[in-house]
């Protein structure tokens, strides 16, 4: 409610300026947005300031304030202080807007941590795209926010069983309501913090809004597929693949987010050789996890097709491992010659620095043992510990 107020009182600024001629209809969008959020400012109470003396300050500060100063400015804000009371905020805010039980919303702090892996790799791996340095280049709150929500989101879907521990506080009866309250929430409208939040910055954008689609479609599949895996139930090749084409959803939303924050156009022939590297990173990531996965019953490409063919899953996987390292290979002579050469020496490092020895950038492909019977897997490990 809170969020929808502040637009309201947008909208009514805009009417206001508009019948005055300050601005009109046919005013750029951001602009008039930007001015109708300067004019709520400065009627906003500050001490004993009356309109006449704030109207005077701006007179005669605001063309002292050059566009360099407002640079530093953002890079201050930038700080560890200002982020941690960003985060308290923008988790505030999911309370009230009823999104999250006040009595579980919180970043704990391996949300934290994976969140910032996620945000450091894609730094690494999607700034060159743009032509930037990310040693260089300081990160903008609006994808911090993102990251840091984002993780908050995910892990509360996966359900992780830390994460359970924490809902399951006193009896058994009332954790499994709150866990079935939480989950309730998630199903509905799990992005919604997100679009409110880019909005505000006006940054989103109806490409991003689809890409929310596609991962609010991907958690509905990895809890379909997970369950049916689990209960012994038959599922479908078309949803394991379409499954991992839309696991890499969050970095792409990354990416338009960074072409919105840049005023970039988007770049087409990036943005596909970016998808078909995603499904073969996800694929060797998921060779890589198998085993935990199997245990956690996580959504796993390989234990899809394992359900699927049996033994030859091997077989069928690296059919559609070849047929995206075809695409890749094709797209990647499309790049410019630098660029090529970068991102396949941070993909190389991106494989050394997470010990794992099977993805692509490396040309070997390792399967690793299949496990036939996860049931008997799993009783196994828990009777050897």
């Amino acid at each position: 409610m809170e969020e929808l107020r502040k637009l309201e009182e947008v909208q009514r600024t805009l009417t206001l300026m508009q019948s005055r001629g300050i601005t009109t209809t046919s005013s750029n969008e951001d602009c008039s947005c930007f001015l109708s959020k300067l004019t709520l400012l400065l009627v906003q109470p500050c001490g004993e300031l009356d309109l006449e003396k704030k109207c005077s300050l701006v007179s005669e500060y605001m063309p002292r304030i050059s566009a360099a100063i407002l640079d530093e400015a953002c890079n201050r804000l930038n700080c560890k202080g200002y982020e941690e009371i960003m985060l308290k905020t923008l988790s505030q805010s999911l309370v009230n807007c009823k999104l999250i039980p006040e009595e579980i919303a919180m970043v704990g702090l391996d949300a934290m941590q994976r969140a910032n892996s996620t945000l450091e790799d894609f730094c690494r791996s999607y700034f060159m795209f743009h032509g930037m340095d990310y040693k260089q280049t300081t990160i903008s709150i609006p994808i911090s926010a993102y990251a840091f929500i984002y993780r908050k989101l995910h892990l509360s879907v996966e359900a992780s069983s830390s994460e359970m521990a924490i809902l399951e506080r006193g009896t058994e009866a009332e954790g499994h309501r709150k866990i079935s309250e939480f989950s309730n929430v998630f199903e509905t409208d799990p992005f919604r913090p997100l679009e409110c939040l880019f909005e505000c910055h006006g940054l989103l954008t109806k490409r991003m809004q689809d890409e929310f689609k596609s991962g609010e479609e991907y958690w509905a599949l990895e809890r379909k597929l997970c369950y049916a895996l689990k209960n012994k139930m038959q599922i479908s090749v078309d949803d394991a693949i379409k499954a991992i084409h839309l696991k890499s959803f969050d970095y792409r939303v990354l990416n338009l987010l960074l072409y919105q924050l840049r005023g970039e156009k988007i770049n087409e022939l990036h943005m596909e050789f970016l998808s078909v590297s995603e499904f073969l990173v996800e694929v060797a990531d998921d060779l890589f996890d198998y085993e935990e996965d199997v245990l956690e019953n996580n959504f796993n490409i390989l234990r899809m097709f394992v359900r699927i063919y049996g033994a030859s899953a091997p077989t069928m996987l690296a059919k559609y491992i070849t047929e995206a390292e075809e695409k890749y290979n094709q797209v990647l002579k499309a790049l410019d010659p630098q660029l090529s050469l970068h991102y396949q020496r941070r993909c190389v490092e991106a494989t050394k620095e997470g010990g794992n020895m099977s993805g692509h950038p490396l040309g070997t492909w390792s399967i690793p043992p299949l496990i036939l019977d996860e049931e008997f897997y799993r009783s196994s490990l828990l009777d050897t510990k």
